[in-house]
């Protein structure tokens, strides 16, 4: 019997963070860094990936890297793999956390009562929906298929976790195409586990409820910072009564990505403040 579990196999080891410097991506950074990993933030932006890894290694003391890297582009993710393993060495863990939604990918309305209105299905911007539903997929599966190589192989083991959504087991309104692909991280995530467990690498995913993000901001919150009808109706469906803040999806992402967990894989948390339980009556 295991006593006195804690995340101490965490220090020491190579931590991709895909989207690492998000708001979210943030937090799960900070988590790791907390105990003693050595992170990878990979972002579009160099700077910003720089500038992430030097505030962390100054607050926390651990070893981190700013990766640029783009997750729909296969070779720059190579590159950025062969910079983490010259730096810092094999990978052992992969947080899929690049995503989010787009104003082009979103209807105006949340149900079509004439079909001549306007912003309804029939108006979707065909480029907002393939650039929304490539960035959470394509932006999970191809990491996923260039920083698992280390993983493998006598010896080694392995953690990849995916950022799900809510929105996998019951779709918005409004945002057919970040919901259709979050319910395809949630299938990918069980896909991936059962191919990867012969090698010891283990699949989880945990699916956040309503926090407010850079890619949301938009949809749910005034410009004086106000919930608008959506972001109201948000909260009145969520138990708890309130969105959630970063920090709180850092216990799960532990969990998931330490030995604590060695026996669970293709499963994916939800992290909603009540949201799923509630039927709305």
């Amino acid at each position: 019997m295991m006593t006195g579990l804690t995340f101490s196999d965490l220090k020491d080891k190579v931590t991709v963070v895909t989207g690492g410097a998000g708001v979210l991506g943030l937090s799960i950074c900070k988590a790791f860094a907390t105990h003693g990993a050595k992170i990878a933030i990979l972002d579009l932006d160099q700077e910003k990936a720089k500038d992430t890894a030097l505030s962390l290694t100054k607050e926390f003391g651990n070893q981190n890297l700013g990766v640029a890297a783009n997750v729909l582009n296969k070779q720059s993710l190579i590159d950025a793999k062969e910079k983490i393993n010259q730096e810092l060495g094999q990978i052992d863990i992969l947080v899929n956390g690049a995503g989010g939604n787009h104003p082009k990918a979103t209807t105006k309305v949340e149900q079509m009562f004439d079909a001549e209105d306007e912003g309804t299905f029939f108006d979707l911007d065909l480029e907002g929906f393939d650039f929304v539903f490539d960035l959470n997929f394509k932006g999970t599966l191809l990491p996923s298929m260039v920083f698992t190589k280390d993983m493998v192989g006598e010896g080694n083991k392995g953690v990849v976790l995916n950022i799900s959504s809510m929105n996998a087991f019951k779709p918005l309104t409004k945002i057919p195409a970040y919901s259709a692909a979050k319910a395809s991280i949630n299938n990918f995530t069980e896909w991936l586990a059962m191919h990867m467990a012969p090698q010891e690498i283990r699949v989880n995913a945990i699916a956040p409820g309503f926090f407010i993000t850079d890619q949301n901001r938009f949809l749910v919150t005034n410009k004086d910072g106000s919930f608008t009808e959506r972001g109201q109706k948000i909260v009145n469906g969520t138990p708890m009564a309130k969105f959630g803040e970063p920090e709180d999806i850092q216990g799960a992402v532990l969990y998931l990505c330490s030995d604590v967990s060695s026996f669970v894989t293709g499963i994916c948390i939800p992290i909603d403040g009540g949201f799923n339980a509630y039927s709305g009556v």
